[in-house]
């Protein structure tokens, strides 16, 4: 599966106790590769899938690592490209709870993929069977991957980072196989405020946003409520609960969802058995420092 979307160094500190958002707060602060489409390729080797990633990193030492380290990995890295700031850099606060408190993040300069895509982009999608797109890197990577991918016959399955090309260009999820996002991103998309919702209301929000907004299928995450899903191409649509476990840090949850469900749906799966795959390896991320689990 290719997996198309940005590198970024995160730098992380943990509470040990309550955190004071004006004080200065005791605990651990710790650096570690990140980006929502590095932990998604990291995540698919681990369930046994075969993950080429297309992105950039720095040409410096860490960036040389982030890439020596996925290719460790068995993520093919060939189409990881090396660019001045070819890395964001995210900075996240993680409360007692393990819960983010608050996060700045600096996004790449990603004309030197958009370049690389534009000259190499078609060949590289001739040679896979589906695509994971983070549509928040820019608008001309994400309209050229979509439009590759459709004259290749490819389902492309997106992945937020932001929001920002999304809510610019909803009609590019008119082609999207699935669209899996948070309730605060389906919020900001259907322009209605989700976050208070309980799981029956939420499945009818997403029900009647999905539809007018004419997306193929959706699955909608709610963190401890549980994940809500509609394929509005077979009438399928439910709900998942949660799994009980003990949260150490939220990060990364999402994006261990989001590689399962795809895994699951890529070998043939229904929607319900994806949503319910996401769950279980998100219950695990839950649980360890980092963004990926074992």
């Amino acid at each position: 599966m290719l997996v198309v979307g940005g590198v970024f160094v995160d730098v992380k500190g943990f509470a040990r106790e309550k955190y004071l958002p004006l004080e200065r707060n005791v605990g651990d602060v710790q650096v570690t590769a990140g980006g929502v489409c590095r932990n998604v390729a990291e995540n698919l080797v681990k369930l046994g899938r075969e993950a080429r990633f297309v992105s950039m990193v720095d040409d410096n030492a860490i960036g040389r690592e982030v890439r020596e380290g996925l290719a460790a990995m068995g993520v093919d890295v060939e189409h990881v490209i090396s660019a001045p700031n070819g890395m964001g850099m995210w900075l996240a606060i993680l409360d007692e709870k393990g819960d983010l408190a608050g996060s700045i993040s600096r996004q790449p300069d990603f004309s030197a993929l958009e370049a690389y895509l534009r000259e190499n982009g078609d060949a590289i999608l001739a040679e896979v069977d589906g695509v994971a797109l983070e549509f928040d890197m820019n608008a001309d990577i994400s309209s050229r991957v979509m439009a590759v991918a459709k004259r290749h016959g490819k389902p492309v399955y997106s992945i937020v980072g932001n929001m920002g090309v999304i809510l610019k260009h909803p009609e590019y999820l008119h082609d999207v196989a699935c669209f899996i996002c948070n309730e605060m991103e389906a919020g900001r998309l259907f322009r209605e405020d989700l976050t208070a919702l309980e799981p029956e209301a939420m499945l009818e929000a997403l029900k009647r946003g999905s539809a007018v907004a004419g997306i193929g299928a959706m699955v909608v995450t709610m963190g401890p409520k549980g994940a809500v899903y509609v394929d509005n191409s077979t009438g399928e649509f439910g709900y998942c609960p949660p799994l009980d476990v003990k949260v150490v840090d939220t990060t990364g949850a999402g994006d261990a969802f989001f590689s399962a469900a795809v895994a699951a749906l890529m070998s043939g799966a229904p929607l319900s058995q994806a949503v319910q795959e996401g769950t279980r390896l998100a219950a695990q991320t839950l649980q360890i420092i980092g963004s990926c689990a074992d």
